[in-house]
């Protein structure tokens, strides 16, 4: 609690500060269509020991994140600059053997709750109508076995769920005595409460999104051995056709940062955190330029004008505006 304090103290001093980081690596002339030629990176907060997990909420006019080790929610605004948002979530105390603990990654369902991927408690959570008095299981577990510790997700237009599944909040990864799925999956959680496994052959599924038209799902696999980003056909009994999207394996020996979050604009560009920041990736899968934070970068949220694209930037909460 005392950190957290000190934490939003030193935001309301540094809160009318500008202050940026990094720069944008133009490949393509087309980027310069989403990004304006003076665009900035700009810190909005800083002191953070992993933020993630960034979603926009429109009822609240602000961003939502993970502080995944703190295990603290933190929400940020315009008028108000940092507040802590929850506190504990995440982890409840009732499962040992864990390492980053907190909360992941965080969406907004269609009826204005706060979904979570929660870490240490191995189970996606519901905040109803963003009343933080009101949090309850959304789903627990996959046959009976805990999950490993749910970690990304997004919602179709259907309402159903897709989150991915990864060891990290396990202190010993896939041979942590805790781990009960033998895999580490990608699940549907379909709109009448029905869980399945629709992909179970990566080795680190963690960022995931829908594209526009809701024909593709888009998957990174955040594996040192295998950094790729992949592309499944959406079916109504889950996926097919597999493909990689992006493969980043020569960028990964260039620079810090695996690919994690990611998220699909209105033109169909995928942004996606990756080595050096934010990758800017066409539909087609042509790599028109980087938002380089310089630093490891986690996840990545439009406002709901799509007026900015905010980072989680390892310590920092970053932005830069959009065209």
């Amino acid at each position: 609690m005392l950190f957290n304090l000190i934490l939003l103290l030193l935001s309301a001093i540094n809160i009318n500060q500008e202050k940026y980081l990094g720069s944008i690596e133009r490949l393509s002339n087309e980027i310069n269509n989403l990004i304006g030629e003076g665009a900035k990176i700009e810190i909005l907060a800083d002191g953070f020991d992993w933020s993630e997990g960034p979603t926009w909420s429109k009822k609240l006019n602000s961003i939502l994140f993970s502080d995944v080790p703190n295990n603290v929610i933190y929400k940020w605004n315009e008028e108000n600059g940092l507040s802590v948002f929850l506190e504990p979530i995440g982890y409840s105390g009732n499962v040992p053997n864990l390492k980053r603990a907190g909360t992941n990654g965080l969406i907004i369902d269609s009826k204005g709750n706060l979904i979570i991927c929660m870490h240490g408690d191995r189970m996606i959570a519901k905040v109803e109508n963003m009343n933080i008095e009101k949090i309850s299981s959304l789903v627990k577990s996959y046959n009976n076995k805990l999950f490993n510790s749910p970690n990304d997700l997004v919602y179709d237009s259907n309402g159903n769920l897709f989150f991915t599944d990864p060891p990290y909040g396990l202190l010993e990864g896939d041979n942590d005595q805790l781990k009960e799925i033998p895999f580490n999956g990608v699940y549907k959680l379909s709109s009448d409460g029905n869980i399945e496994v629709i992909i179970k052959n990566l080795t680190r599924p963690n960022g995931i999104s829908i594209s526009n038209d809701e024909k593709t799902l888009y998957v990174a696999n955040s594996d040192h051995n295998n950094p790729i980003i992949m592309k499944y056909e959406l079916t109504i009994e889950g996926v097919k056709n597999p493909k990689i999207f992006f493969d980043g394996k020569t960028l990964s020996k260039q620079d810090i940062g695996l690919f994690d979050g990611l998220k699909v604009h209105p033109s169909g560009t995928v942004f996606a955190t990756g080595p050096g920041g934010v990758l800017v990736i066409k539909e087609n899968g042509d790599h028109i330029g980087t938002i380089r934070t310089e630093v490891r970068t986690a996840n990545c949220a439009f406002d709901d004008k799509f007026e900015y694209l905010y980072m989680t930037s390892d310590m920092f909460l970053t932005r830069i505006k959009l065209l």
